[in-house]
């Protein structure tokens, strides 16, 4: 037979029109165990955030600067990196115990460490306190990167984008509530002197909004009773659906055995390409982010005459309130529709290309109130400021998808997430001690007008750009692989 009649005959067999690959399906997501990890999840960012809008009056009232308030950002930068100093030290070796004892008993420990330390710092009158309470709150602490393991493990790649796109919006609730909780609640005895009068308030008076902050995560502790244990070698039952009966949301491994090896797989084994590249683009952002955030109270408290916009504990904490509730909103109507839209990578760019105009409307902002005061046009610019960050934001919650597509199998989950938590401790821990610290000496030797810290954080946002294009362009699928 010659060429020509096999090339005719495969024509004659073959179809016309090839077939279109097949959509996978969405899995509904399992609600009610999503809702209480969510609702667990909530004191994280209430605790955290809660001491952002006062801890720079703290410290003047401290007097650990002996009245130089230019260099409060310096102790304010060391005392917002002690926890991440103390976490980075520690969470690796809690998400891989995870990996074998499983997550509720990691998690409950992580939220009585959180407790504690969060009333220690309301009963602090001491730089020194406040270093202790930061770091046992640090070192007990490793529930972020078993979260993530427990939200990867309950999802798929059909339904990552809109489970992960929880987890911003829970964040971005708690922000808000803590900035809030904090801008208000601090001084008590100031606002509502008729209810606390006392000579306790007087002596303690951050202490009511470390108090409510430490309500929530005992409440978040008695949640963790109520989850269902989502390690596969450790849960009793499958996890269900609460939308499709009885069906399963996903087969998890049936070898016991062998999912016990695949935990306790040596840690340098992991070292692949595949799941590097993710975590060197989190490290990245993780660190232009919380010098984001140190310099966001910063700015906001610091005199006009320095060049900030003076603003009082309260109105700092409703600004950054404010921005919690326009983030929860986009993120969760926008968010998985611009991922399916767009795809993760393509998210991810416009993400990480906003932060060089954030840098910018800082001096904008300085320049405008050196020249016009606190005004409705320094006003705007601080909205646009706080709407760019809203879009930056999308960048966290994909990287935390690529992340959680790059582990090899479901059972390590709790290594790659510590892995990555550990690296992005340490982005937290120097992130605020170098944007304080430079803050601070720009002010105080007036390099570039003040504003130097923004252009030295300029450099690594260039690189991220770089960084990104190295992610791949689609996530890894493993639901077929577990």
């Amino acid at each position: 037979m010659s060429v020509l009649d096999v090339q005719g005959s495969e024509t004659e067999t073959s179809p016309l029109l090839r077939e279109a690959p097949q959509t996978k399906q969405k899995t509904p997501l399992p609600i009610m165990q999503i809702s209480i990890l969510m609702l667990v999840l909530l004191a994280e960012p209430i605790a955290s955030m809660s001491v952002y809008p006062y801890i720079n009056q703290l410290i003047r009232e401290l007097d650990i600067t002996g009245g130089n308030d230019a260099a409060v950002g310096y102790y304010a930068g060391i005392i917002e990196s002690l926890f991440f100093i103390t976490q980075a030290l520690t969470v690796l070796k809690w998400s891989r115990l995870s990996d074998r004892v499983g997550r509720k008993p990691v998690l409950r420990i992580g939220l009585f460490g959180l407790g504690l330390s969060i009333l220690c710092f309301g009963l602090s009158t001491s730089f020194w306190s406040l270093v202790i309470s930061r770091s046992i709150c640090g070192m007990l602490n490793g529930n972020t990167g078993v979260m993530k393991s427990m939200m990867g493990e309950l999802t798929d790649s059909t339904n990552m984008a809109q489970a992960f796109g929880l987890i911003a919006i829970n964040w971005c609730f708690g922000s808000f509530l803590g900035f809030l909780m904090g801008g208000t609640l601090a001084r008590p005895q100031d606002r509502w002197p008729n209810l606390f009068a006392g000579q306790f308030w007087a002596k303690y008076p951050y202490f009511l909004p470390c108090a409510v902050a430490a309500s929530v995560v005992f409440v978040s502790f008695v949640l963790v009773f109520f989850l269902e244990e989502t390690l596969a070698i450790k849960r009793k039952r499958k996890i269900t659906s609460d939308t499709t009966s009885d069906q399963p949301v996903e087969e998890y491994g049936s070898n016991e055995s062998s999912s016990e090896d695949m935990a306790n797989v040596p840690l340098r084994s992991l070292l692949t390409r595949s799941i590097i590249i993710p975590i060197a683009n989190q490290t990245f952002i993780a660190f232009l982010d919380i010098c984001m955030f140190a310099l966001m109270p910063l700015f906001y408290s610091t005199p006009n005459d320095l060049g900030g916009l003076g603003f009082a504990p309260p109105t700092i904490g409703s600004w950054l309130a404010l921005f919690g509730i326009i983030d929860g909103l986009f993120q969760a109507l926008f968010f998985p529709k611009i991922i399916d839209r767009l795809g993760p990578k393509r998210t991810f760019y416009i993400g990480v290309s906003c932060f060089i105009p954030i840098m910018i409307m800082f001096p904008v902002m300085s320049w405008l109130v050196f020249s016009r005061g606190v005004d409705c046009m320094a006003t705007n610019v601080l909205l646009c400021q706080l709407l760019l960050i809203v879009l930056w934001d999308m960048s966290l919650v994909t990287i935390f998808m690529f992340i959680t597509a790059s582990a090899p199998s479901k059972n390590v989950l709790g290594a790659v997430n510590g892995m990555a938590q550990t690296t992005v401790s340490i982005a937290h821990a120097v992130g605020p001690m170098f944007a304080g610290s430079v803050f601070a000496f720009s002010k105080d030797h007036n390099v570039l007008g003040g504003h130097a810290v923004y252009v030295v954080l300029g450099v690594p946002a260039v690189g991220m750009l770089w960084l990104a294009s190295l992610l791949p362009e689609k996530l890894q699928n493993r639901d077929e692989d577990e």
